[in-house]
Formats: structure tokens, sequence, C-alpha cells
């Protein structure tokens, strides 16, 4: 059997998008995971148990090299009646930013 350049050429595009998909769910579970301790910290509810993937692109870290920036929302409930928006951004493997947005809290007296 015989392998062709154009066979080659397929079989690692089909072997680099199954490595670029594994690695996206490594990364949506640790913003899961984050988004979780997150809302457990906060006294929040997070609803739905899940992250969803906002935006991906390419950008720079602190020391110029280029990593894909992955912005994942989810939504969390303070009082159970409304829900609010919060995100997490990650740089490569790094969190860079984790955002909840204004919400109201319950007044226990």
């Amino acid at each position: 059997m015989y392998l062709e350049l154009f066979d080659i050429f397929l079989l690692t595009l089909v072997i680099a998008a199954v490595a670029f998909w594994w690695s996206s769910l490594k990364h949506r579970d640790l913003a899961l995971r984050t988004a979780r301790a997150s809302c457990k910290q906060m006294g929040l509810q997070l609803l739905d148990e899940s992250v969803g993937l906002k935006k991906l692109r390419l950008q720079r870290d602190t020391d110029g090299m280029v990593k894909l920036l992955r912005c994942y929302s989810f939504e969390f409930a303070s009082t159970g009646d409304e829900r609010y928006i919060g995100e997490i951004d990650m740089l490569g493997k790094r969190i860079t930013r984790q955002f909840h947005q204004p919400h109201r809290v319950l007044d226990i007296h």
C-alpha cells in the first residue's frame, strides 16, 4: 500500500483536528471547575452546570508568544429568582480573567 502526499496531508489534518478537540475539552473542563469554585466561594448557584465557549481567537501573552484566547460564559443565580452572566477568559492554560455580573445579595439577619 502506497500513501500519496495528499493522503498524508488528510491524515495529518484529521490528527490535528482530533488533538484540537481533545485540548478544547480539557480547557472547557478547567473553566467549568473554575466557575463551580468561584460560585461556591461567593455563595452563588451555578445554573445548568455548564460553561459555553463565547469567543476563540489568537492573542499574545506577556512573553510575546501567540496562544489561543478562549472566553467562556456561564449563568449563575444569587437569590434563585434571576439569572446573571459570568465569564472566564483563558490564555493558553492560564486563567486571565473571571467576571461575575453585578447581582443581588441575600441579606440574612
